[in-house]
């Protein structure tokens, strides 16, 4: 006797994204390439209705709400970043989020809430912490470390070797060359080249930095 099967429907992934911005928007994007099929906002701003085709549906007040959803933080300040996403991690699951077209190789380390946009390159040996911006087009060559909520911005390069402190900001088309380290809460300027380590904090412009 044959029996049918009853499949059972696969569960809807659902996200929520804190943070109704340009930047919110490229991150729906990488969600919908990842399968996310149900995706919304919160934001603080109450005026808005919409990021791009996706609801506003509440304020960060209301994560708790949404216990069934994956979350990710999507704000450029690197200290509201930080912020938000220690206060959600204690109430709901943190995800990661990388764009199919990002090349990761095999053993490198993401920590939660990062997200990689198309077209990076993250070589070997490399080390990405909580809540960073992997930025497109950004290169992150082998054995690096890289800190807690930093952002990599589009199209910057960061050569072998280099370490860089929580929240730094490496701008548009940056350059850090191979074996620096850059402290925390530093600002390296659109278009600068660092060509020695980075000890105190502040913004760094220029050729060289």
């Amino acid at each position: 006797m044959r029996v049918n099967k009853v499949l059972k429907p696969e569960k809807e992934k659902k996200l929520i994204i804190i943070g109704a911005s340009g930047h919110g928007r490229v991150v729906a994007d990488i969600a919908k390439k990842n399968g996310y099929s149900n995706i919304a906002f919160l934001d603080d701003n109450i005026e808005l209705k919409y990021c791009g085709i996706y609801p506003v549906i509440g304020t960060s007040q209301d994560v708790k709400k949404y216990l069934d959803a994956d979350f990710i933080v999507a704000i450029g300040n690197a200290r509201v970043r930080e912020w938000m996403q220690g206060r959600a991690e204690d109430m709901v699951h943190i995800t990661t989020l990388i764009h199919p077209d990002a090349v990761i190789a095999n053993d490198v380390v993401i920590g939660i809430g990062t997200v990689v946009m198309a077209g990076a390159v993250i070589n070997p040996g490399v080390s990405i912490g909580r809540g960073c911006i992997i930025n497109t087009c950004a290169s992150v060559d082998h054995d690096c470390r890289i800190g807690n909520f930093v952002h990599i911005s589009v199209g910057a390069h960061v050569a072998g070797t280099v370490e860089i402190g929580n929240r730094t900001w490496i701008g548009i088309g940056a350059t850090v060359i191979n074996n620096v380290n850059i402290c925390t809460d530093c600002i390296i300027g659109a278009g600068a080249v660092v060509i020695k380590s980075i000890t105190r904090t502040g913004t760094y412009i220029g050729l060289p930095a």
